[in-house]
């Protein structure tokens, strides 16, 4: 299948910049897994679309504020991306600045943090690190930035960039270790859960640490050819349960965001349940994927030639999303990240 057949055209002022205030008053766009047919809802309406006995399946990742800026030998300028622990001191990294980053270089950061990178992984570094001032957990919530998306532009400190630390982060968020947010889920609020809940509609948490090659591009023609960098994940014995139980009652698996379905498919069985366990996934998900879990998603607008809209469009249909994607830019929502919110809804 060809990369061309997920392009579309998107009009820059439809990218947003900022969150919708109050997070539930993001626009809703249903459509209809079976029919393609659409409907213009907001967010907090999500509890009237679904029904007693479905089942949410929320990704539970917290963003950690992972970029710094620091300095390179002879004071040039360096931004450190941290992306992975991969033991005590020893972080995966991406590093930026001008010039060649050189193996054994001493960078300097913030809050007496020092980087040493030690050799290449793929398009990252190894870097070790260490620290006199304190924890690195307590450096960072001081010292860090938001790792915000590219298309997102913020000019350095402000009120703007201490908003993104509260609202680049879903309310659930528990479990450290995502330098990209799960975006499907920053649209959640107590009343929407608490309106879910009243309806008798069942939730359930696991873990997906959001890495940045979930948003890289694809570089080949073919999307059969393109590899997605592994993320750590962890599905818990209650995920399964609840699984089960819905699928008792009649209940459908509604995964909110393509993080919490590339999980559940991760570990899923034949008989639509999923195995406990821990791990990490490299799932691609395009259009011939079988769905065994998944029967609807939360999800929001994703970019053109992106492997999360190609996951949509293997739940849903490429015409019907593409189409679905046509009407909400003629119709003035807000896309990426601080976007709007789309739900395909169960067949």
């Amino acid at each position: 299948m060809n990369l061309d057949a997920f392009d579309f055209d998107l009009p820059p002022d439809r990218i947003a910049q900022e969150p919708a205030s109050p997070r539930d008053a993001s626009r809703l766009l249903v459509l209809d897994r079976a029919s393609g047919a659409l409907g213009h809802r907001t967010f907090r309406d999500l509890p009237e679309e679904l029904r007693a006995g479905d089942l949410l399946v929320f990704n539970d990742t917290k963003v950690i504020p992972a970029r710094l800026h620091g300095t390179r030998p002879g004071g040039g300028k360096i931004e450190m991306l941290l992306v992975e622990p991969l033991g005590a001191q020893l972080w995966r990294a991406l590093l930026r600045g001008s010039g060649r980053v050189a193996p054994g270089a001493t960078l300097r950061f913030p809050g007496g943090l020092v980087a040493t990178p030690r050799e290449r992984d793929g398009e990252a570094w190894r870097v070790e690190l260490s620290t006199d001032a304190e924890s690195l957990e307590a450096l960072l919530d001081r010292e860090g930035e938001v790792p915000l998306p590219p298309y997102i532009r913020r000019e350095g400190s402000g009120a703007a960039a201490e908003q993104d630390r509260i609202r680049y982060q879903t309310i659930y968020a528990r479990v450290p270790g995502a330098v990209a947010a799960p975006t499907a889920g920053l649209h959640f609020t107590d009343a929407v859960l608490a309106a879910l809940e009243a309806r008798g509609v069942e939730r359930a948490f696991l873990t997906l640490h959001v890495g940045p090659g979930t948003f890289a591009p694809v570089r080949t023609e073919r999307i059969e050819d393109h590899r997605l960098h592994e993320e750590a994940y962890d599905l818990p014995d209650s995920v399964a349960e609840a699984i089960v139980r819905a699928r008792a009652a009649g209940g459908r698996i509604v995964a909110v965001g393509t993080t919490a379905a590339r999980t559940l498919e991760s570990r899923a069985t034949d008989d639509g349940r999923v195995t406990p366990g821990r791990g990490r996934t490299g799932l691609f998900i395009y259009p011939g994927f079988r769905f065994r879990v998944v029967d609807a998603l939360v999800t929001n607008f994703h970019l053109p030639r992106s492997t999360l809209l190609m996951l949509v469009s293997a739940l849903a249909g490429t015409d019907r999303v593409l189409a679905a994607y046509r009407e909400a830019v003629r119709s003035g929502y807000r896309f990426y990240s601080y976007g709007d919110a789309m739900l395909v809804r169960p067949a």
